[in-house]
């Protein structure tokens, strides 16, 4: 999968390489998700943001129009996204729910989820669509 990250810190790139193992293609980019930044989202196949990226109806609409189906956050939180609005937008969202909050620990959480998400999987209990899709592990 081609996917774009938002808000890396230079200390986390290194967790990054490992945790992908070349099996995605990677674009970190240390600025956070903005109006000034979404365009680094064209012809991705996935958004990854942290918490302090904020995606409102206004945001989940410039990242559909740019080919954005599916979005990953760092974080157990969800808050900071508009979950009913990616819905009707058919966009998937999922979030780094494992105990393992660590740069390390959030690196692997999220190129777990970009793979199951590349082999059209659920990505289990880190979805947070709020459809009862049929892919929805239990």
């Amino acid at each position: 999968m081609k996917v774009v990250v938002y808000n890396v810190r230079s200390f986390e790139k290194e967790f990054w390489a490992l945790a992908n193992a070349k099996q995605h293609d990677l674009t970190l980019i240390s600025n956070g998700l903005n109006a000034e930044t979404q365009n680094y989202a064209r012809g991705k196949d996935a958004v990854v943001i942290s918490v302090s990226d904020i995606l409102d109806e206004s945001m989940l609409l410039n990242l559909k129009g740019l080919g954005i189906n599916k979005i990953m956050t760092r974080s157990k939180d969800t808050t900071h996204i508009d979950l009913a609005k990616a819905g009707d937008l058919n966009i998937q969202i999922a979030n780094a729910p494992f105990e393992d909050q660590s740069p390390k620990g959030l690196a692997e959480q999220t190129v777990r989820n970009l793979n199951l998400w590349g082999i059209e999987k659920c990505v289990g209990k880190a979805c947070c669509c709020l459809d009862d899709c049929a892919k929805k592990l239990k």
